[in-house]
């Protein structure tokens, strides 16, 4: 039987008006303390981002969503948080925020393949 671990994830959510709440998810974080793991992916439809606003900033969103895949890969593109590890880059991700981009709530599961769990997640929870 193939190890498990522990891992954690959280969706990525871009709420283009917060004063109205609606949102779409862009992307997932996951998380695996056991393996030193922590990855994004990221995947913004812009068709239902301007559905909810035809004027959203489509560039900015994007920016943000490209500067939660550079704090999860860590190094100098993380800036201060190049240094930190991966659990801590993750829950400076995963803290809530009233911004444009967002993350939302923390779940676990159990993962062999923390990267494939990443890729599943995306698919079943973004795409």
């Amino acid at each position: 039987m193939t190890a498990r671990d522990v891992f954690e994830y959280a969706l990525v959510r871009v709420v283009p008006r917060v004063e109205r709440g609606e949102q779409i998810n862009a992307g997932v974080l996951v998380y695996c303390r056991a393996r030193s793991f922590i990855s994004a992916r990221i995947h913004l439809d812009e068709a239902r981002l301007r559905c909810l606003d035809p004027d959203a900033d489509v560039a900015a969103v994007r920016s943000a969503l490209r500067a939660v895949e550079c704090v999860c890969a860590g190094g100098e593109l993380a800036g201060q948080a190049a240094g930190d590890d991966p659990g801590r880059r993750f829950r400076w991700l995963t803290a809530p925020r009233s911004t444009v981009v967002q993350p939302g709530p923390i779940h676990t599961g159990l993962t062999a393949d923390p990267a494939a769990d990443a890729d599943r997640l995306l698919d079943l929870l973004v795409r």
